[in-house]
């Protein structure tokens, strides 16, 4: 089987990721979620329903350095739903989370990184923002943005987040 680094922000659609998995898993992946470290605040009690979904430990912090890696090497990562935080701070090198430094480091490995943003257009009007986009892209990660989106500001549509289109990107970088 194929591991997928499902690696989800702090946005609404985060709330169904479980769906994602299950997508992910249907086209015959397997999945490892990790989640930023406010992703996995808001799932709270439920992290084990996800560790149980997925089979593995769900990532939100790094490991430390004299614990063995939980997780086995990827042979793709789609970061979904992606923030503008997010976005900025891994196009400028910060990877103060898990869930940034293992996308910001799998794309300059030649591991397939696919992005799929889920933010307002006031965020998004923000020049730093389509900046990073370009950044990220120029690095060779392919950034897919859903119908919709960037979204009117408290319009975004966090049930109908397009992961079939984001794992549909997946499975074209992938080849």
């Amino acid at each position: 089987m194929t591991i997928l680094y499902l690696i989800s922000c702090a946005a609404g659609p985060t709330r169904y990721v479980d769906e994602a998995v299950r997508l992910a898993q249907q086209d015959g992946w397997d999945v490892c979620l990790i989640l930023t470290p406010s992703a996995a605040r808001w799932h709270g009690e439920r992290l084990h329903e996800l560790e149980e979904l997925t089979g593995r430990t769900v990532r939100s912090q790094y490991k430390l350095p004299w614990e063995k890696d939980a997780l086995p090497p990827a042979d793709a990562m789609l970061v979904a739903p992606m923030t503008t935080t997010s976005a900025c701070k891994w196009a400028a090198g910060i990877t103060d989370t898990v869930a940034l430094g293992l996308p910001a480091e799998g794309v300059h490995l030649g591991v397939p990184v696919v992005a799929a943003p889920f933010w307002s257009t006031a965020l998004g009007a923000q020049p730093a923002v389509d900046r990073a986009v370009e950044t990220l892209r120029e690095q060779g990660v392919r950034v897919v943005f859903g119908p919709g989106e960037p979204h009117p500001p408290k319009h975004g549509d966090s049930r109908g987040f397009p992961w079939r289109l984001a794992l549909d990107a997946v499975r074209k970088a992938v080849g």
